[in-house]
């Protein structure tokens, strides 16, 4: 039995092989390798589905930096197990897609690698528990996806689609990250279950409110809910494998999981029960509002993704009302709302999933995804037809399919959710259902025009420059188990209900006791009100589908350059414009600058730190006298240093250099190290004539006249350097922060034989340094007899041009 510790690894250490075996293979498709790992794993987890059905849970901890509390802890329960199955299930349909719609053209070894560190990567997310390793695998699934999205590099919208997709999921996961370092401050602990268990006591707590949006924030970003909505649409440039896997089925769905996982700890508030169900249903009526007008079949799924990952995270916040409400047989039924959030996080997967790949398929047979030019292909096409239909009526709300059941589902719990008189829902209760079924007719609009407009009316072969036939046999697999498995959970919904979504629902609501047969999945229930809006909702849809083309005009109220599309554009050019202005400005190409820049942030900041937590303390009463030698030589380095600036010439500037040095070479022989004196002396002999060497070659140097004000600018700066390190110099000296070291030295001679302790360091206790200093010294020696050597070659300052 696998545990999860390797289940997340697995796919990262085939990556490893992928290189490997596709050089090996010349006439097997790497894919039907790669196949191996998603299947395998996938039916690990399913082997271990009646284990967590029965409320059981596998937790694993493996020691990463313990000194810290960062350990790699695996933790797996209901919540999990569902996004396990989804990224292990629709990655093995994904790949088996993907073997037949990639060309051998193509480079194959990328595209798999990406995939599965997108897979591991996810796999890491829902399975972890500490916090800090959730947001690493958070970040690798922006990179992944980053890589997955720009596959076709050289196409200019697949890079822009893939730079706005990272820059605004990663802005939004450095969110998550704050919040995490805020929760930890407010528990001690990063392990997400540990948290849980603080409950309602951290509510109080002054951070608990930045954390909760913070994390919202980073949540929002990845699972595309309004404004940030905007990456989707152009993460479509993905090739179709990708679009149907990250943007479908797993990647977006990394937001939902950290709603539904963060609850317990911040479900129960009314910013947390508005802001996660406000914005979800706002996303969900502007996904389906501009799905409408959407002409491309890619594009037009992008925002029907949006609007149902809106319906979703809607169900999610509207949900956690229980608890507020707390435990009750009468409260269970608010659960209601998550335990459909759930279910239609499933049924997502299955048809927006074979919808992609239906598409796919036409963008591959047709050259086109343009609705406009589609029409007649479902007698061309008619097992793609009839997945696309199954797709587009499931999404649509419609009987037999699973789409029906959950839609039916979340009604249900609006409508309960709207006749409380709390967090103001006697004043705003009754919009939200409205807003829900709105969004549901424009829903049924848009699964019109995926069905009618592109397989019914006109056949419109003339425009096609390719002969038109059905994908191949094993293209369609994947998409027609999708649709069986659409229709299948439609009439045995309580298998998936029962088995998988009421395990979760428990882990979202651990402290309440709930029973199976509370969430019972039923296709009728009566003529009830839920009916009667499905009813509403496929007249008026049919409606509004015949007569488009005389109300589409209320789209010219939304102006192109007031999109949000439009806004962070600009704010990407004019931080691109900024950036290059401002790089300009400190780029000046002189070192005195650069030096200039060094100090400032030295004094300022340095310095402004020292002073502000009152470092600067020193006391010299304990301190050796200054002996007139001493006091001579700190003379002859300060008129050598001062008497530098006003040199003429390089050779006076090297030779008050020199004095300096074999000043500093006599302070040692007063301070009795002979060695370091003897060391100093060489030394400094070496670059001094190293400097002559070299400034030999050498133009004439010319100093530049300077104005005053920057002489003095510069004097101002050097003197604040200067008194900044003699006031860290008596300040480490006046201090007593550890105990000495000289003590673990005094046993030198009879460690190392060694009546010098200065040559004991360097050669016994030190010998590896030494060594590797030596050879740095060697290394210099032969650049210096190379350059002595050779010369200066003739014609060397010659240099042709093409």
């Amino acid at each position: 039995m696998l545990t999860i510790t390797l289940v997340i690894l697995i796919p990262f250490i085939a990556t490893i092989f992928v290189p490997l075996i596709h050089k090996m293979l010349n006439r097997i498709h790497i894919g039907w390798i790669v196949l191996v790992v998603p299947a395998v794993l996938f039916i690990a987890l399913l082997r271990l589905i009646p284990f967590v059905a029965e409320g059981g849970v596998k937790e694993h901890t493996f020691e990463w930096i313990p000194s810290y509390n960062i350990n790699f802890t695996t933790y797996l329960d209901g919540l999990s197990m569902i996004f396990g199955l989804l990224i292990t299930g629709i990655g093995s349909l994904v790949i088996l897609y993907s073997i037949y719609y990639l060309s051998e053209k193509e480079s194959l070894r990328h595209f798999y690698i990406y995939l599965l560190m997108f897979m591991g990567s996810m796999l890491g997310v829902v399975f972890s528990d500490n916090i800090l390793v959730i947001y690493v695998f958070w970040e690798m699934t922006s990179i992944a996806s980053f890589l997955l999205i720009a596959f076709w590099y050289h196409r200019k919208q697949s890079r822009y689609g893939a730079q706005k997709s990272l820059l605004i999921t990663v802005l939004g996961g450095f969110a998550m990250f704050i919040s995490f370092i805020m929760l930890y401050h407010m528990t001690g602990t990063f392990s997400v279950h540990e948290i849980m268990s603080y409950g309602s006591t951290i509510s109080e707590h002054s951070l608990f409110i930045p954390a909760m949006l913070l994390l919202l924030l980073g949540a929002f970003t990845k699972s595309a809910q309004f404004p940030f909505y905007i990456w989707l649409p152009d993460a479509m440039e993905a090739p179709t494998p990708v679009s149907a896997y990250l943007h479908s089925a797993t990647m977006v769905k990394a937001g939902i999981y950290i709603v539904a996982r963060f609850t317990p700890i911040f479900g129960g508030g009314e910013i947390w029960f508005w802001f996660v169900g406000g914005i979800g249903i706002i996303t969900m009526a502007w996904g389906s509002l501009f799905a409408v007008r959407q002409t491309d079949l890619k594009a037009l799924l992008a925002y029907s993704t949006v609007s149902q990952l809106g319906m979703i995270m809607a169900m999610l916040g509207f949900g956690s009302i229980a608890y507020h409400l707390g435990y009750s047989t009468e409260s269970v039924i608010y659960t209601q709302a998550v335990f459909a959030a759930l279910f239609h996080l499933v049924n997502h997967a299955t048809f927006k999933c074979a919808l992609f790949m239906i598409v796919g398929i036409i963008d591959l047979r047709l050259g086109t995804r343009d609705i406009r030019r589609l029409g007649g292909l479902m007698s061309i096409m008619p097992v793609s037809f009839t997945v696309a239909m199954i797709g587009s009526f499931s999404m649509a709300g419609l009987p037999p399919f699973n789409g029906f059941l959950s839609k039916e589902m979340f009604f249900t719990s609006l409508l309960n959710i709207a006749e409380l008189d709390i967090f103001s829902l006697d004043t705003w209760g009754t919009l939200i259902p409205v807003v829900a079924w709105s969004a549901s007719v424009f829903t049924f609009v848009y699964c019109l025009i995926i069905v009618f407009k592109t397989f019914f009316g006109k056949y419109k072969g003339e425009t096609y420059d390719r002969k038109l036939f059905d994908a191949p046999a094993g293209m369609l697999i994947s998409p027609i188990i999708l649709g069986c498995l659409i229709i299948f959970t439609f009439f045995f919904p309580n298998m998936l209900g029962y088995n998988l979504i009421f395990p979760a629902i428990v882990d979202v609501f651990p402290s309440f006791n709930l029973e199976p047969t509370a969430f019972s999945i039923l296709a009728w229930h009566g003529w009830n009100t839920e009916l009667w809006m499905t009813i509403g909702i496929v007249l008026l849809g049919s409606v509004l589908y015949l007569t488009f083309r005389h109300w589409k005009v209320i789209y010219r109220l939304f102006p192109e350059h007031l999109s949000f599309d439009t806004l962070y554009n600009h704010t990407l050019f004019g931080l691109e414009k900024g950036s290059a202005w401002f790089t300009r400005k400190y780029m000046t190409g002189y070192l005195r600058d650069y030096l200039v820049y060094i100090y400032l942030f030295i004094v300022i900041v340095t310095g402004g730190i020292l002073f502000y937590v009152g470092a600067f303390t020193w006391n010299v009463e304990g301190d050796s006298p200054v002996t007139t030698y001493e006091w001579i030589f700190v003379i002859v380095i300060a008129i050598a240093a001062f008497a530098i600036l006003f040199a003429k010439s390089r050779i006076t500037a090297i030779l008050l250099n020199s004095v300096i040095g074999f000043s500093v070479a006599f302070f040692f022989v007063l301070f009795r190290a002979p060695d370091l004196a003897l060391t100093q002396t060489i030394i400094e002999t070496v670059t001094t004539v190293l400097f002559m060497l070299c400034f030999y070659f050498l133009p004439e140097w010319k100093k530049e006249e300077t104005p005053k004000r920057t002489k003095l600018f510069h004097m101002i700066i050097s003197v604040s350097v200067g008194l900044l390190f003699i006031a860290i110099g008596l300040s480490v000296n006046s201090g007593d922060l550890s105990a000495s070291i000289s003590s673990f030295f005094e046993g030198a001679y009879e460690l190392a034989g060694a009546k010098n302790i200065v040559n004991a360091i360097l050669g016994d206790f030190r010998a590896f340094d030494t060594m590797l200093e030596v050879v740095v010294l060697f290394i210099a020696g032969i650049g210096v007899y190379s350059v002595i050597k050779l010369g200066k070659r003739k014609g060397a300052d010659t240099i042709e041009e093409d």
